[in-house]
């Protein structure tokens, strides 16, 4: 605001240049307001160009505010009071309430209105009238009024906007650490702490065979053998989602979906011994995945197979995956008993069952649409994820 008020007097000065000169006596006195134009006016285009930079030195020194108004008073001397030069004056008790407040808008507006009464008194033909004699001494007045009320309302505001970024910053690390917080839960939730919980029930089947009256040594070594298989397939979770973190913040390696989704079809099936089958789809090849997108796509099938595994008592799993039209689907069929009527993510959230919780914000987490339920099966569950090819497309700089 400041440099739009150079910026009107910038227009002004050149205004009425051409006149103060004409009406300045030849000699001495038209190379004084010369003077006093090139001065008033390289000063204000100084600070309109770079306020930033000479600012501050006006802001510290408020004698160099009043030296210009007595440059700007020898122009208008020369000009005469009914010049265009004369609506300049009403810049400088308006810059002094911006810069300055309202003791710097009272002590210039005085100033200013004074030298225009003494200037108006010292004319040949002064008007007759008071109004017009205080029409500019008014203007000055109500400018330093207004001057110091915009410097206020701008303090105000600039301080409701620092408040409200304090706000906004602290609302952000508040949903930060909510979102990784969630994040790190789904991801215990669907590898290491379902593996302890086996190793848990493995070892609590050993501790019953060990104190059994008649203890059969070759029950004993498969229950031992199942708790060290269990054992060793916690740790490899814990490595595995420990590099999968760390490879999530390198963009640059991305994951082939499908082959990763094959593999861990073909594991599924071997340690659960339930037939599952994996078939591509789509009439397009599916594009590298970036791998913050590929371990949700890739867990939310993985907790789909173990859920129907533990829950439905499927015959069988049919995974699918490929691109159609635009997106990227992903499909987890299993022909067991169906999820219970009206089942709603409320009331598994608040039993405690947070694998179709975790699946669904995973997808969400990623842009993803996710269905579970029957699907266009006459039993069974369904669940399908579908993904914006659009979403995979990294901005390149």
């Amino acid at each position: 605001m400041c440099r739009q008020v150079f910026g009107f007097r910038l227009a002004m000065i050149a205004l009425a240049t051409p006149t103060a000169l004409v009406n300045a006596n030849d000699g001495l006195p038209t190379r004084l307001v010369g003077a006093a134009v090139v001065v008033t006016f390289m000063t204000s285009y100084v600070l309109f160009r770079d306020w930033e930079r000479f600012g501050p030195l006006l802001l510290r020194h408020p004698s160099l505010l009043a030296a210009d108004t007595l440059f700007g008073a020898l122009l208008l001397i020369a000009a005469g009071h009914d010049s265009t030069l004369a609506y300049v004056s009403v810049c400088t008790p308006l810059l002094a309430g911006l810069v300055y407040g309202w003791r710097g808008a009272a002590v210039f507006a005085s100033l200013q209105a004074l030298l225009l009464l003494l200037i108006h008194a010292a004319q040949e033909n002064p008007a007759p009238g008071i109004a017009e004699s205080a029409l500019l001494p008014g203007l000055c007045v109500i400018a330093g009024a207004v001057g110091s009320s915009l410097r206020n309302l701008m303090l105000r505001f600039g301080a409701a906007t620092q408040a409200l970024t304090t706000v906004q910053a602290r609302l952000a690390v508040t949903e930060a650490v909510s979102a990784e917080r969630a994040r790190l839960a789904r991801e215990m939730h669907d590898s290491v702490a379902k593996t302890l919980h086996g190793v848990a029930l493995a070892a609590d089947s050993l501790t019953g065979s060990a104190g059994a009256d008649r203890m059969d040594p070759a029950l004993i070594r498969q229950q031992a053998a199942l708790v060290a298989r269990s054992a060793r397939r916690a740790a490899a979770e814990s490595r595995e989602l420990l590099a999968d973190l760390r490879r999530e913040s390198d963009p640059t390696q991305a994951t082939d979906v499908l082959v990763e989704l094959a593999a861990r079809t073909r594991d599924f099936s071997t340690r659960t011994g339930l037939p599952a089958v994996y078939r591509p789809t789509g009439a397009h090849a599916v594009p590298p995945v970036p791998p913050a997108v590929a371990r949700q796509l890739l867990t939310i099938a993985s907790e789909a197979m173990e859920n129907a595994h533990r829950h439905a008592h499927p015959t069988r799993v049919d995974v699918s995956a490929g691109v159609h039209g635009d997106l990227l689907r992903i499909s987890v069929y299993d022909d067991g008993r169906g999820l219970p009527p009206g089942t709603t993510l409320e009331q598994l959230r608040r039993a405690g069952h947070f694998g179709l919780v975790g699946m669904v914000e995973r997808a969400a987490s990623v842009g993803a649409r996710i269905r579970i339920g029957r699907g266009g099966h006459p039993q069974g569950t369904e669940v399908r994820v579908e993904l914006p090819l659009a979403a995979l497309t990294t901005p390149t700089a």
